[in-house]
């Protein structure tokens, strides 16, 4: 039987290996022009990636061996660095130092995996392995979106990666969408069941997804992935599929002011 902690390593792998077929034969244009994320090219998206896989892997390791977490002047000199790099390098080195990342995480473990706990350093506690590789894997699967509708308005979220982050946004990662959400955008409380997957949307004095919504006021309707791209901001007119429809107490566009992406 798997483990939450397996099923994102798993698909972190997945993630890696899609944009590992993608990014090398990206032209220098390509590579310069508009991402999903409305301020960045593809190359800064490649950047972001590859400078959290760096800052990642050296947390991971750090929590490994049982030490404090990194102070913030590393994340500024890896992030100094990365900005520094030709778009090229960056697409490059995206790829190396995103691939040592998921090996390292697919090297630990099932007891590492089941009882391992990460210091973020900015957290009021620690927190599990599994939810620390949710954290990446929601990082890595709405950027590679943010990389593939690029060239593919059509793009979607990775229907394994949709389901996993869900139960991670409704389990252990339940702060996330409480961070990201402007649950004041709405004028009153509601409830969204997202239709058939037992999963769903509360928004009263903060946003957060759960599972099996009680007594929902608003359904979504069409593929979880489009939910899951809702709340990371990147459910926009042009990149909406013709299947998602909200009805009842609030409408699609109350959601996506609810979350306007990050």
């Amino acid at each position: 039987m798997t483990t939450l902690a397996d099923r994102s390593i798993a698909v972190l792998r997945a993630t890696h290996d899609d944009l590992a077929a993608l990014v090398p034969g990206l032209t220098d244009e390509q590579l310069t022009g508009p991402s999903g994320a409305s301020e960045w090219t593809v190359a800064q998206v490649l950047s972001h990636l590859g400078s959290g896989a760096e800052i990642g892997l050296a947390t991971l390791q750090t929590a490994l061996a049982a030490g404090p977490a990194a102070g913030p002047d590393f994340n500024q000199s890896v992030w100094d660095r990365w900005n520094a790099m030709s778009p090229r390098e960056q697409a490059t080195n995206y790829l190396d130092h995103d691939a040592r990342l998921v090996a390292a995480f697919e090297g630990l473990t099932s007891e590492q995996r089941s009882t391992g706990q990460v210091d973020l350093g900015f957290l009021p506690e620690p927190l599990s392995l599994a939810s620390f590789a949710g954290m990446r894997l929601n990082e890595a699967a709405q950027h590679r979106w943010d990389v593939r509708v690029a060239f593919d308005p059509a793009a979607a979220i990775r229907a394994d990666a949709a389901a996993v982050l869900a139960e991670h946004l409704a389990g252990g990662l339940s702060f996330l969408a409480g961070f990201i959400g402007k649950a004041d955008a709405l004028a009153a409380p509601v409830v969204v069941d997202f239709e058939g997957s037992g999963y769903g949307l509360v928004v009263t004095d903060k946003a957060a997804v759960v599972a099996e919504p009680a007594d929902p006021t608003a359904t979504f309707t069409g593929p979880l992935e489009a939910a899951i791209r809702l709340v990371g901001g990147r459910l926009r007119p042009a990149n909406t599929p013709e299947s998602v429809k909200v009805t009842g107490a609030v409408t699609l566009d109350d959601l996506r002011r609810v979350f306007p992406g990050y």
